[in-house]
């Protein structure tokens, strides 16, 4: 089975994790990146207020999500897009707790998704002073990108994936994770506890 994925990334307005305003989603199909795409998030209400910290990482401010559609409107979308592929995020407690904070904040049911992390890959694929993004993704060739633009972040971390596959000798996903000592876990009612 050949490496296949979903790399994604989520932006926030403030410090709750519910506060989505942007999502980056990269396909990975045979090892290679075939679509990517992305958009603006209006965060649920209550979870709304931009603060100036979150503004100055992102760039992305309240007026610019007052015509996006809402977490309900878009999770149906996201969802389609990912299809049946694991989910790859770099620090992927983060983004999963987006998933899952913005679902349950909306009263939508936390979707049963598996997800790998890349953070914890090219910790045990490369060696470091900082396994930050940029750091991480420039150790796998892929550097002069956007970081903090949703979509160029998830395409980071496909690239950090994809490097590390190859440098492990991975086909796919689950000899990848193996060979790294990381796992897939899953978000919705069968959370497997961090490893």
């Amino acid at each position: 089975m050949p490496l296949e994925f979903t790399a994604i990334d989520f932006e926030t307005a403030n410090h709750s994790a519910a506060s989505a305003c942007s999502v980056g989603l990269v396909k990975v199909r045979d090892g290679r990146v075939v679509d990517r795409t992305g958009w603006l998030i209006r965060p649920p209400l209550g979870h709304d207020a931009f603060t100036e910290w979150n503004t100055r990482i992102h760039g992305i401010r309240a007026e610019d999500v007052v015509d996006a559609a809402e977490w309900l409107e878009q999770l149906p979308t996201m969802l389609d897009y990912v299809g049946g592929d694991a989910l790859v995020a770099h620090n992927a407690g983060f983004d999963m707790g987006v998933l899952t904070a913005a679902c349950r904040a909306t009263g939508a049911a936390v979707p049963e998704l598996d997800y790998a992390c890349s953070l914890r890959v090219a910790r045990r694929t490369y060696h470091l002073d900082s396994y930050r993004l940029p750091v991480a993704a420039m150790a796998a060739g892929f550097e002069d990108f956007r970081h903090h633009d949703a979509i160029a972040d998830a395409e980071a971390c496909a690239a950090i994936m994809i490097h590390a596959a190859r440098r492990h000798d991975a086909d796919d996903l689950a000899a990848l994770v193996a060979s790294t000592g990381t796992r897939i876990q899953r978000t919705g009612a069968s959370v497997a506890a961090a490893g």
